[in-house]
């Protein structure tokens, strides 16, 4: 099966550790000092980068490069933090609760009823950039496998609703019918990318089962993809069923606590179930989420608990930035040193950008800025960084999916596209009339998305 490149799990290296005679009171207090530094590294670089009206999520990912490339000056105290497989779980686990808070803040009906256009902005979207970022991949990697350039497609489909809802907010166009496509948009957008990373991730894992690159037959193509969306549609359908009975006897317990440890518990739980039939976690993580709605919790915001939202909130705010510091740590600047490096990360940018554009086309009402949409849909968010992540990690034929220099070059498209949205998003709004008063702030759970990694 497609596995981890070179770490081994968390749990067998600290047994290693423990079998090698190592004072595990010491390893234990170097875990709590590098998670110190990640944690308040992470804060202030995202409190700086907000300060230039940029997502906090770019200054920690900046605080990472920053930390993983301190050799290039002769520190090399932090260069363990690329291998180290305890924290590399954490982010792990980061990345998980991040997707499965995702999927709690988003709403089940609303994904249903996003309208024609924000389906059909959402579906060219992911195809248009998909397919350029494929083009792209094997011509300037010719000697990368097919799989290789799949991942690198899929990494430019998703878009992070949470940094341009933050900016439509910010331009007073929050209740504008570009606001309204884009939104629905992203949010189907995020759907259908994972659906993707778990059809290429299927199809990894069953090339790495053969042992060859090309062991994939169509036939087992087409059974990842129904493979898939079974998982989905069962997950939604068994869970919505399952977790409103759950939670209605959880709800006699009177012990605090007991709602964040069953929702958790619930995440955990479905994204187990994902990886063992061969799909990524995290998709069962953000399944997860879209099926517990606050009707599920009633009894426990009876008595005064607070939503699951809030509830994660602390633990997020914590965990999460683990993920994105690891992501900013595994880039290579040296890689950047290589013209073709450097031309690869330069066109693939490029593509990411000009495939959100071609989204556009699928506006079906009069009166909308097209040009508008498709800057609106430009920044990639959790959902691409964890696509670069799962390929730096997955090995096959003995070699990551991913090379650090193409990840590294991946996560530098991630960085710009998210940078340079805010001031295009606002010329382009410049072009039309002056907001209306009417214009209103989006919704208070989509705007949190913007305030915390996402």
């Amino acid at each position: 099966m497609a596995r981890p490149a070179t770490h081994p799990p968390a749990g067998r290296a600290v047994a290693v550790l423990v079998m090698q005679g190592t004072d595990i009171g010491e390893l234990v207090r170097q875990a709590m000092m590098v998670l110190a530094l990640i944690i308040v590294a992470a804060k202030l670089g995202g409190e700086l980068i907000g300060r230039l009206g940029q997502p906090p999520v770019l200054g920690e990912l900046l605080v990472g490069v920053l930390l993983g490339n301190l050799n290039l000056f002769g520190i090399t105290l932090l260069d363990p933090l690329k291998t180290n497989s305890i924290l590399r779980m954490l982010a792990e686990i980061g990345a998980i609760l991040l997707l499965f808070e995702v999927g709690v803040e988003s709403d089940l009906g609303q994904l249903l009823l996003v309208g024609w256009s924000s389906l059909l902005v959402a579906t060219l979207g992911v195809i248009a950039p998909m397919f350029l970022g494929y083009l792209v991949s094997t011509q300037l990697l010719p000697d990368a496998g097919w799989l290789t350039h799949l991942f690198v497609g899929g990494t430019l489909t998703a878009t992070s609703v949470g940094i341009t809802a933050r900016v439509l907010k910010d331009l007073r166009k929050a209740n504008t019918k570009e606001a309204r496509i884009i939104l629905g948009a992203a949010v189907a957008d995020d759907v259908i990318g994972l659906v993707v990373l778990a059809v290429i991730s299927g199809l990894v894992t069953a090339a790495a089962s053969n042992g060859a690159a090309g062991g994939v037959n169509w036939l087992t193509c087409l059974w990842i993809v129904v493979k898939a969306a079974l998982f989905l549609i069962l997950a939604v359908v068994i869970g919505r069923f399952w977790s409103q009975r759950a939670f209605t006897y959880a709800a006699r317990l009177k012990i605090s606590g007991a709602l964040l440890a069953l929702s958790i518990c619930f995440c955990f739980a479905v994204a187990t179930l994902s990886g063992l039939v061969g799909l990524a976690p995290i998709v069962g993580a953000f399944a997860a989420g879209v099926v517990l709605e606050e009707v599920h919790y009633r009894p426990f915001l009876e008595r005064g608990e607070r939503r699951v939202e809030e509830l994660l909130f602390p633990i997020t705010t914590l965990i999460v930035p683990v993920f994105f510091v690891l992501m900013g740590v595994r880039m290579d600047l040296r890689s950047f040193a290589s013209p073709a490096v450097l031309g690869f990360a330069a066109l693939i940018t490029a593509v990411a950008i000009l495939g959100k554009q071609i989204c556009g086309l699928g506006v079906l009402e009069r009166g909308v800025d097209r040009l508008a949409i498709g800057v609106g849909m430009i920044p990639r968010g959790e959902v691409g960084l964890i696509f670069a992540g799962m390929g730096a990690t997955l090995v096959l034929n003995g070699k990551p999916l991913l090379p650090p220099a193409i990840f590294s070059a991946l996560i530098l498209m991630i960085m710009l596209s998210t940078f340079i949205t805010p001031p295009l998003l606002k010329l382009v709004f410049e072009r039309t009339k002056p907001p209306s008063p009417t214009d209103t702030e989006v919704s208070d759970s989509r705007m949190s998305r913007a305030e915390i990694p996402s």
